[in-house]
């Protein structure tokens, strides 16, 4: 039996609702505190905290609201795979797996989540389906290309900010 896209719409509202809420939650979370989350990104190993706690916020927020709005749907999750490797890097790997121990499941499962909103897309209750671009920007390679540049993005950052304590 033949399945059009439309059938991944109920999947696709789900995913922008339960990944980009929780990104948005937890960028609001460091917006609000500012101070607490550089202190804390000091003490795990950051250089220029603060403008980590800054960016931080706004890339979480950033990338929450548009996958909430289906909006720039693969870059926003991109987004989203890059901020949750770093934690994993920065905080999670060494912990095992669980996260009642900090472990790496909670990071690992939100980054699924955005790769595979990219491959299903952001469904036709979203911008990017009103600006015509949700079926160009969606399929199994959106969502190896949204997990690379995520990955690279933390690559990145991670080697020009992080310095964990030895």
């Amino acid at each position: 039996m033949a399945r059009d896209r439309s059938d991944s719409a109920g999947v696709a509202l789900l995913l922008r609702v339960a990944v980009g809420g929780t990104m948005l939650a937890h960028g609001l979370t460091h917006a609000r505190s500012l101070a607490g989350t550089a202190g804390w990104f000091e003490s795990i190993g950051f250089r220029q905290p603060r403008a980590q706690a800054r960016a931080s916020a706004v890339v979480e927020m950033g990338a929450g609201a548009a996958i909430l709005a289906g909006a720039a749907t693969p870059v926003a999750a991109a987004a989203v795979v890059g901020t949750m490797a770093v934690a994993a890097r920065s905080v999670h790997l060494s912990n095992g797996f669980f996260i009642t121990a900090e472990g790496w499941e909670y990071v690992a499962n939100m980054a699924v989540g955005a790769v595979a909103l990219a491959g299903v897309g952001p469904g036709p209750w979203s911008v990017d389906k009103a600006l015509g671009l949700e079926q160009k920007f969606s399929g199994n390679s959106v969502a190896t290309l949204t997990a690379g540049v995520g990955i690279a993005a933390a690559a990145g950052q991670l080697a020009l900010f992080y310095r964990p304590s030895k």
